[in-house]
């Protein structure tokens, strides 16, 4: 751990046993308080060269999410940060701006966000692995969608403290489909999700997978840590486990829930606002475009999404026979 020599962890080393043996019970506003001191400080000091831009640093909210990832421990916290940082140093293609097969992911569902959270606070991701069309939207989008969907939901403190949940829904997930993922890209996802990223997830859930996908969870297992792997749930078709690990209120109809078919334009338009998208630089000299609808995103990168303007109402396991065959149709 030579890169994080320049800080003197025993200085603080009595005060982190004592916050991790707190957060094992209940962290006050002091320890709190404490902790983001404490990461701060070690911020201030690092001579580490992903931090040398520690602009973003400032803002407490930030600093917090990885605090809550890694129970107020500040030099794991600190140490998660470098990693966040390098990360995005060496991967900047996949933090930059949202683009058309984005778009297309999160127009499909993957990964969808509900409304509502479960009972203990968590934030609910969904992921209708049925509707990848690997030509039109590469593995590489579906990932970048997730990681800017987790990092724009990763505003909320709430999601930062409670976590996140998981649901997969694999049903009609064909083998032609699994032959594109790709190896390197899922070890790229597996690297990324548990070791960089300031973010909790509780459980995982899979529903509706097939012989083939067990098989590929089985030869990714060895790269999950023992924790992510116990959190690994296969529920098969049998939907009575899942819901006896979600409430039935807040899951949509697809998932057998009392709640209405899952509406991906929901997230794909809040997710476009919270992102300003359509923002690029305008010439000197030159007069801005007109701005989009308040409530729309960009006209191009919709169609690019490929919005189905006709049915509003759409859901990607409903009974509308017509939309289902329209988003399948290039599948095969």
């Amino acid at each position: 751990m030579n890169e994080y020599a320049e800080y003197d962890w025993r200085l603080h080393q009595m005060q982190n046993e004592r916050l991790c043996d707190v957060s094992r019970k209940r962290l006050t506003d002091g320890d709190r308080q404490r902790a983001l001191d404490g990461l701060k400080e070690a911020v201030d000091s690092s001579l580490n060269l992903a931090l040398r831009d520690k602009s973003r640093c400032q803002d407490d909210n930030f600093l917090r999410r990885f605090l809550y990832a890694r129970k107020h421990d500040v030099q794991q916290s600190f140490e998660l940060l470098v990693r966040y940082h390098q990360h995005r140093r060496e991967h900047p293609e996949l933090w930059a701006s949202a683009d058309g097969g984005v778009l297309r992911a999160l127009a499909d569902g993957l990964p969808g966000v509900l409304a509502q959270r479960d009972r203990r606070g968590r934030c609910v991701l969904l992921m209708f692995a049925s509707n990848w069309t690997p030509h039109a939207c590469p593995l590489l989008s579906v990932f970048r969608a997730l990681l800017l969907t987790l990092e724009r939901t990763l505003a909320e403190v709430q999601n930062q403290a409670n976590g996140y949940v998981i649901i997969v829904d694999w049903t009609e997930f064909t083998f032609k489909q699994s032959c594109s993922l790709q190896a390197k890209i899922l070890k790229m996802m597996i690297d990324c999700l548990q070791d960089c990223m300031p973010v909790r997830f509780k459980s995982i859930h899979f529903i509706g997978q097939p012989w083939y996908v067990e098989t590929a969870l089985a030869v990714i297992k060895p790269y999950l840590k023992a924790k992510t792997r116990e959190r690994i749930v296969l529920h098969g078709n049998n939907l009575s486990t899942l819901h006896d690990a979600l409430p039935l209120d807040i899951l949509p109809a697809e998932l057998g829930g009392e709640g209405p078919s899952y509406n991906s334009e929901h997230w794909l338009q809040e997710f476009g606002r919270c992102e300003n998208i359509d923002s690029k630089p305008v010439p000197v000299g030159v007069a801005p475009p007109a701005p989009p609808p308040e409530n729309d995103l960009p006209t191009a990168k919709l169609d690019k999404a490929y919005k189905h303007k006709d049915s509003p109402n759409f859901s990607f396991h409903g009974n509308e026979k017509s939309a289902k065959s329209e988003l399948l149709r290039d599948k095969d």
